[in-house]
């Protein structure tokens, strides 16, 4: 039952809410358009849905031009995106996505910030086979993108690995539970035949319902005192409590999001704010009904202003708890005290329990491919082949080759020297705590460069960072080629968001355990004001310092941007 005290906005829906509602629970007219040869690209109707299904219609935007010069159609191919529960491989899954991404991707794999596999460059007349073979390997991409609840993260940190599986347990159910219960995808891409008769909403889709939610929705769960999920980021947080070493339940935060719309202020990232505190067995309830709130007072009229986050904030965060409470029946608890130390990844060989090993390996930008002097790719792919245990993707783009037993260690470890896959022990901390979103060319989005540019002004930004002696501090550095927050540049220390083809907007001050938000520093500059300005602050920031202060933290000390009381500073 709706609450009459609380009402969804005003307006029209949405043309993507009028597409839903003529899907027939998101078939569209996908398995007849997947068929046509007369073009490698799809209706837009048909690709709104195609997100539901884990793809996007993209196009290679560096061809763009010169093929409609030569009245050609756009090189139009897939990106695919794996769903892939905390981020949890198995070795034989690893090397499924390596042989796809040569057989039917451009040969490389995109390791993405929410724990998952995206997959470039797929062609039309491929999609069906690549999505046959995922699924032949246990995996699937349903509900990978799309408007309903994506890919689950949780906690990839080895050196608390008994928690870590456990909380893994927790993301996987969620994942599993919280999928789409349309059986489009299986009849589009797995031949399954659909059943005749079209049965009632309340059959085909309890929670979701006939429109699903306005937009998409994100949960993460994290183990303190790591945050590296960047679990405020998240629509729907749960922060693991953990008292003599046992899990006894969770912090509920609700209402996180980055993205945000240039020059338009009703649009901004948001930090998820704590409500209270929920026991282990009581985690999908809540979660299942936080999505309900949403789906029944979300904003499916304007998209920019559909976010879990902008209900919210319109509703009021007491509002919103109250109705939650209502839909469970009974109260949550009051919150629990924990601390994060850093949103990072630890690097290296980390010994857990039971005597297993653990290795994560800093993959730059996320980007799985062999380089004339790089063989990354085909050492990973070495490496899964004798590996027993399991890969770890994480939300900082990196592999955690995991769980590894001290008869394989010195195998996986004379791998990784052939190879050369830590030749990079001199990257700087900066590099390491690096990320970038894949931008340009096949995101449509994208204003600007992020991951192929990212690589090279940091090289730039390390010589002043050696000649303020700070190689080895860790300052979290985030680019996006648009303002939707992929690589999550609102929880950088150093943010960039693309405005303009080599033009950032330039944001510092998020705290090193991604607990507040990055400020506007300056707005739409180059490459050469970029590094002026980090010429006069970084130095400052290696002689004015307190003992253990971040950057984050002595930027905002030093009122080189101003934080407010509550940490949600994005905006003037």
């Amino acid at each position: 039952m709706v609450n009459q005290l609380l009402k969804a906005p005003d307006g029209p829906p949405s043309d993507v809410e009028d597409i839903k509602v003529r899907s027939n629970y998101l078939r569209g007219t996908l398995k007849e358009v997947m068929l046509d040869q007369m073009s490698a690209g799809i209706p837009d109707d048909d690709n709104r849905l195609m997100k539901h299904h884990g793809s996007y219609l993209q196009d290679d935007r560096d061809l763009r031009n010169e093929r409609a010069k030569q009245k050609l159609e756009p090189a139009y191919q897939f990106m695919l995106r794996v769903r892939l529960p905390g981020g949890v491989a198995a070795p034989n899954q690893w090397l499924v996505m390596d042989e796809l991404a040569d057989k039917y991707g451009n040969g490389t794999l995109k390791l993405t910030t929410r724990e998952t596999w995206q997959m470039h460059g797929i062609l039309k007349w491929n999609m069906k086979s690549t999505i046959q073979e995922i699924n032949g390997a246990l995996m699937d991409t349903i509900a990978a993108c799309g408007d309903v609840n994506r890919n689950v993260m949780c906690a990839s940190n080895p050196y608390q690995s008994e928690i870590h599986a456990e909380v893994y347990e927790w993301s996987k159910k969620l994942s599993e539970d919280l999928l789409p219960k349309t059986r489009a995808y299986y009849e589009v891409w797995l031949d399954e035949e659909k059943v005749a008769g079209t049965p009632e909403f309340e059959e085909v889709e309890p929670m979701y319902g006939p429109t699903y939610l306005p937009r998409k929705f994100k949960i993460g769960i994290a183990v303190p005192p790591s945050n590296d999920i960047d679990v405020f980021s998240q629509d729907l947080a749960f922060i693991a409590i953990v008292e003599e070493g046992k899990l006894i339940g969770f912090n509920v935060g609700i209402g996180g999001g980055m993205g945000m719309t240039h020059g338009d202020t009703a649009t901004y990232p948001q930090l998820a704010k704590i409500i209270g505190f929920v026991k282990p067995h009581q985690l999908y309830e809540v979660a299942e009904k936080t999505i309900t709130i949403q789906r029944d007072y979300g904003n499916r009229s304007v998209r920019k202003n559909a976010r879990f986050k902008y209900t919210v904030d319109r509703l009021g965060l007491e509002n919103v708890k109250a109705e939650l409470e209502n839909r469970l029946g009974w109260s949550l608890d009051e919150a629990k005290p924990f601390q994060f130390d850093s949103n990072g990844d630890r690097y290296g060989w980390v010994k857990g329990v039971h005597g297993k090993w653990n290795f994560t390996l800093f993959i730059e930008n996320g980007r799985v491919a062999d380089y004339p002097d790089y063989q990354l790719k085909t050492g990973l792919r070495e490496i899964a082949k004798v590996h027993t245990g399991d890969f770890h993707l994480t939300g900082n783009q990196n592999v955690i080759i995991a769980n590894v037993s001290s008869q394989k260690k010195k195998k996986i470890n004379d791998l990784i020297e052939k190879y050369g896959l830590t030749d990079g022990k001199h990257y700087s901390a900066l590099r390491r705590s690096s990320m970038a979103c894949v931008a340009l060319p096949t995101c449509g989005l994208a204003m600007a460069e992020a991951e192929r540019y990212l690589p090279s002004l940091i090289t730039k930004i390390e010589e002043i960072v050696d000649e303020s002696g700070l190689r080895d501090k860790e300052i979290t550095i985030r680019m996006t080629g648009c303002p939707n927050g992929c690589a999550r540049h609102a929880l950088g220390e150093i943010g960039f968001i693309g405005k303009a083809v080599g033009k950032y907007n330039m944001y510092l001050g998020a705290a090193h355990d991604g607990s507040r938000l990055s400020k506007m520093y300056r707005e739409n500059i180059g490459e050469e004001e970029i590094l002026k300005e980090l010429r006069v602050i970084l130095p400052r920031y290696a002689k004015e310092r307190l003992e253990g202060e971040h950057f984050g933290d002595f930027v905002i000390r030093a009122e080189i941007v101003k934080a407010t009381t509550d940490g949600t500073n994005f905006h003037e």
